[in-house]
């Protein structure tokens, strides 16, 4: 009647927030890693294929959340806690609000932060499509945090100026990393890219779509 598929991320297990935090901290090396994410992934799209779903996510279980795991990826940026960013931000006050709302601690939240020229090291997600694809004969679907999301949260003025004038030089720069990187899985055979842009409700849901977004 329809087609079906999965938002994109998954629960992830005690094991692999584990691994994450140790990989994190440099704990454990890539390779080490990797072994337990492959195991998740082939998990989530064993459960996947058995509830009949037509499209099928890896879970995002290497991600340490759904946008951050891009400082790894991409020159230019920089992972920072919202702890060590409150120093250096526009609006101290707002900032501050946006915590409380949030209600988590401000070390919890990490986020990708624009320090220089941005650039790909390593494609975003296409070594994740092909070993997802190599479990299944169904179509994958890649998720990607979308341009406007990242260039709203990446903008830290004392920072990101260095290398930009405003955000749209930033956004022009997130747009084509991201172009090329839709490219790259299109060439690879990936049929489903989603870029994710929870953020853009504000636009037409709330007047205050100008204050910083961390999600």
């Amino acid at each position: 009647m329809f087609t079906t598929t999965q938002v994109g991320s998954w629960p992830r297990s005690k094991k692999m927030l584990r691994t994450l935090r140790d990989r994190r901290l440099g704990r454990i090396s890539r390779a080490e890693f990797d072994a337990v994410a492959d195991d998740e992934v082939r998990r989530t799209v064993r459960i996947q294929e058995e509830a009949g779903l037509d499209i099928v996510v890896d879970g995002e279980h290497r991600r340490d959340n759904f946008y951050s795991f891009i400082t790894e990826k991409v020159a230019g940026t920089r992972l920072m806690s919202l702890a060590e960013m409150l120093d250096e931000v526009e609006d101290k006050s707002g900032f501050e609000e946006m915590l409380h709302t949030l209600d988590v601690p401000a070390s919890a939240i990490r986020n990708p932060t624009c320090i220089g020229k941005l650039s790909r090291r390593e494609p975003l997600a296409v070594d994740d499509f092909r070993f997802v694809k190599s479990l299944t004969d169904k179509p994958v679907k890649i998720t990607l945090p979308g341009p406007y999301l990242l260039s709203r949260s990446m903008w830290i003025s004392s920072y990101s100026k260095k290398a930009y004038r405003n955000h749209r030089k930033l956004g022009a720069a997130v747009v084509r990393i991201l172009r090329d990187e839709l490219k790259d899985l299109a060439a690879a055979g990936c049929e489903f890219v989603q870029f994710d842009e929870p953020v853009l409700t504000e636009i037409t849901m709330s007047e205050e779509c100008g204050r910083r977004t961390f999600m």
